[in-house]
């Protein structure tokens, strides 16, 4: 009807429609990880996430990517197409974090004893939650020491400062109570 055969026009309009369709997947994509983010709040900015097995503060969520900092202060960029299709930690969304730590000490040592130490030392710490209350546990034996698995509780924003003063302050309290860590015993063969 036109007067050339419109069956090649359709075919090369065809073909460009699907490369820019194929062109675009992934940022359509991307469009609908950002919306979904969007809507339904996963996290926000300021939270603490683990997302794509990246972990770090969220610092700005954009339509088509999310922006994390790492602790060593490396900034990710991730595509919200991964993120809302992959698994998502809100560390931050409780409101307090978990301080999972392990100290050794020498197998010999009075472990009720040890225990008191360590749960008068994390007491001491303002910034340590008292509510729930920190537990010490006995979590393994290893090499000729016990291993105990110390759990305080923090808020985001104390949760790096707890784990560092937490270790810190416990080796001072064992070793101003005559706590002594693990003796390492090394076997010589004789040739």
């Amino acid at each position: 009807m036109v007067g050339f055969p419109t069956s090649s026009l359709f075919a090369i309009l065809g073909a460009a429609g699907l490369a820019v369709g194929l062109a675009l997947q992934g940022s359509l994509s991307n469009f609908a990880g950002g919306v979904l983010v969007l809507i339904f709040k996963p996290y926000k900015v300021g939270d603490l996430v683990t997302l794509m097995d990246k972990f770090g503060e969220v610092r700005e969520i954009q339509i088509f990517n999310t922006i994390i900092v790492t602790p060593d202060n490396k900034t990710v960029i991730l595509p919200n197409g991964a993120v809302s299709n992959g698994v998502i930690i809100n560390h931050s969304k409780q409101g307090r974090l978990l301080v999972d730590l392990r100290v050794k000490v020498d197998f010999g040592s009075d472990v009720d004893k040890v225990k008191r130490i360590i749960l008068d030392t994390l007491n001491a710490d303002p910034k340590v939650l008292k509510d729930p209350a920190a537990t010490v546990n006995v979590f393994d034996y290893a090499e000729g020491a016990v291993v105990l698995c110390v759990r305080p509780q923090a808020t985001v924003a104390n949760y790096w400062d707890v784990y560092f003063n937490s270790l810190e302050n416990i080796q001072k309290a064992l070793n101003a109570n005559g706590i002594e860590g693990p003796r390492v015993v090394r076997h010589v063969l004789d040739k």
